[in-house]
C-alpha cells in the first residue's frame, strides 16, 4: 500500500535529501573535549543542532536533550516507533584517495565522506522517510521518533542520558549495520591490561611505542622509536616481517634514534580479519631487532605469543569458541602504549551467545597474568538478542523484501548498535548485502541508490507498524 506514492517521492527528493547528508558531513562531529553546553565537543554540538534544524524545517515537532541527543517527532499521538541513529562519527584517519574525509563529493553513484554511510546518511534517509509520510498525508494512529544521538562511537552515553528520562518505545530499530534485520549481537570485552618493570639502560632498546586511535578500530598505521639499531638491522627486519605479514615499514633515522612507522590496513574491530593490523605487525618487527634482553623486551615477545599477527579468533589467549546463532569471537589488538617502565593497551572482543565471564574473561585474566600482565576488567557486556518470529522483525523483513526483491533474514553482528541494550530493539540497514561501505576506514561511501532504497523501506516499515 502506498508504494507508487513513496516511490515518486523518492525520486522528486533524490538530489535534496544528498544535500542535505552533504550539509551534515561536512561537520568534523568526532568527539571532542568537553565545552559548556557541549558535551562531546563543538563538532557533535553543530552537527546535532544543524540535523534539528532540518527537521524542524520540514515541520517535525523537535526537543534537544542537553545536546546529548535530539528528536523529531512525526506527530502528537502515543509513541510507538522510534528509529535511533548517530550523528557522529569515528577519527577522519589517513589513506583518504576519493577525497578529503570532510569534503562530501558524489562519484559514480556513491556518495564519498565520513559519515556518508555511519551513520549521518542513514540519519538522513530516516528523516526523509518520515517526511515522505507526512507530507503524503498517510494517516497513522501512532507516532515515529527519530533520535539522534552524539557519542555512539565512544560508549553511547549520551542515549544513556536520553534514557534516564524517557522510555523505550515498544519497538526500535538504528539503521546502523546492515539488511536484511540485526536481531542478534555479540556481547563484547574491551580488555584492559597493564604491565610495569624497572626502566633498564641497556642497548639497543625501545625508546617508545603508541599504536591505535580507538578500542574499536583495528590499527591501520602505528609508529615506534628506537634507539642504537644499524639501518641495515632495520631494513633486513622489515624484509623478513613484511613477507611474513604484508606489513609495509617507513623509517626516518637520526642520528641517535629511528622512528618506524608500520602500514597495514585498518578496518572495525567488530570483522578484524578484514584488516591487516599495523600494530601486532608491529610487534613482529620489533621481536625481530636485536634489541638489548630486559623485561620489556621479554614483554613484547609475551605480547606476541598472547596476540600473534591474524589471530583475530583469540585462540591464543584461550577463548576461541562460536555458535550457531552469533557465529564465532573475534579479537583486535586495537591500542597499545610501551615506555621504559610498562606498558598499557586494550584489546577488543566481539563474544558469541555461548561466552560469559568463566570463559572469556577468567580466562584472559589467567593466561595474562601468567605473562606478567594484569588485566583491569571485572566484567563483560553480554550479548543482545530479539525474537526473529515477532509481528515488528516479519514486517521489518516483509519490507525489506518488497522494495529489494532479495530474501529477507535475521542476521547478527559483532558490532554494537546503539539498541543493544534495547529490550525490543534490532538494527535494520542502512548499508545492502555485498556491499562493503569501508566504514571506519578511508574513503567511507554510501550507494546513493541503496539510501533511496532505504528511504522507500523505512516509510512503509513506518506505515505498516503505526497505521
Amino acid at each position: 500500500m502506498y508504494r507508487k506514492q513513496i516511490e515518486e517521492y523518492v525520486a522528486a527528493h533524490k538530489q535534496e535529501m544528498i544535500e542535505d547528508i552533504c550539509t551534515l558531513c561536512r561537520i568534523n562531529s568526532e568527539k571532542m573535549p568537553y565545552k559548556e553546553g557541549m558535551p562531546f565537543g563543538e563538532g557533535a554540538f553543530t552537527a546535532l543542532n544543524q540535523a534539528l534544524e532540518m527537521a524542524e524545517s520540514y515541520g517535525f515537532s523537535i526537543n534537544n536533550y542537553d545536546n546529548y541527543v535530539g528528536t523529531a517527532d512525526l506527530n502528537d499521538k502515543e509513541r510507538h516507533l522510534d528509529i535511533l541513529a548517530h550523528l557522529d562519527v569515528v577519527p577522519a584517519g589517513e589513506g583518504w584517495k576519493e577525497t578529503e574525509p570532510f569534503v562530501p563529493v558524489e562519484k559514480d553513484g556513491r556518495l564519498y565522506g565520513r559519515g556518508t554511510a555511519d551513520d549521518k546518511g542513514p540519519a538522513v534517509a530516516a528523516l526523509y522517510a518520515m517526511r515522505a509520510v507526512k507530507e503524503l498525508n498517510i494517516p497513522l494512529s501512532k507516532n515515529v521518533r527519530l533520535i539522534l544521538g552524539t557519542d555512539e562511537e565512544c560508549g553511547s552515553s549520551d542515549i544513556d542520558h536520553y534514557y534516564a528520562v524517557e522510555k523505550e518505545a515498544p519497538m526500535t530499530f538504528s539503521p546502523d549495520a546492515s539488511f536484511p534485520v540485526v536481531n542478534t549481537e555479540k556481547g563484547s570485552l574491551s580488555g584492559h591490561f597493564t604491565a610495569e618493570w624497572a626502566a633498564s639502560s641497556a642497548m639497543p632498546k625501545l625508546v617508545s611505542l603508541e599504536a591505535g586511535i580507538k578500542v574499536n578500530v583495528v590499527p591501520g598505521k602505528t609508529k615506534a622509536r628506537v634507539s642504537g639499531i644499524k639501518v641495515e638491522d632495520l631494513e633486513q627486519a622489515a624484509a623478513e616481517t613484511e613477507k611474513e605479514t604484508g606489513i609495509v615499514f617507513e623509517f626516518e633515522v637520526e642520528e641517535d634514534h629511528a622512528d618506524i612507522t608500520a602500514i597495514g590496513t585498518g578496518a572495525h574491530a567488530s570483522t578484524p580479519e578484514e584488516g591487516n593490523n599495523a600494530l601486532t605487525g608491529l610487534l613482529v618487527y620489533l621481536s625481530k631487532l636485536p634489541l638489548a634482553e630486559c623485561e620489556q623486551t621479554a614483554m613484547i615477545r609475551n605480547l606476541l605469543e598472547l596476540m600473534p599477527h591474524g589471530d583475530t579468533e583469540g585462540k591464543a589467549l584461550g577463548i576461541a569458541m562460536g555458535d550457531e546463532l552469533s557465529g564465532d569471537l573475534t579479537l583486535a589488538f586495537s591500542l597499545l602504549k610501551i615506555t621504559d617502565t610498562g606498558l598499557d593497551g586494550t584489546f577488543d572482543s566481539r563474544c558469541p551467545i555461548c561466552s560469559n565471564e568463566e570463559n572469556v574473561l577468567e580466562v584472559v585474566r589467567k593466561n595474562m597474568a601468567a605473562k606478567g600482565l594484569t588485566l583491569h576488567n571485572d566484567s563483560m557486556r553480554p550479548p543482545h538478542h530479539v525474537d526473529g518470529n515477532s509481528h515488528f522483525v516479519k514486517t521489518l523483513l516483509k519490507a525489506y523484501e518488497d522494495y529489494t526483491g532479495e530474501k529477507g533474514e535475521c542476521i547478527f553482528t559483532g558490532g554494537g548498535t546503539y539498541v543493544h541494550s534495547l529490550e525490543n530493539g534490532v538494527a535494520f540497514g542502512a548499508s545492502m548485502p555485498g556491499t562493503d561501505n569501508r566504514m571506519h576506514g578511508a574513503d567511507e561511501f554510501a550507494v546513493v541508490e541503496e539510501l533511496l532504497t532505504c528511504v522507500k523501506i523505512f516509510a512503509q516499515v513506518i506505515i505498516d507498524l503505526c497505521s
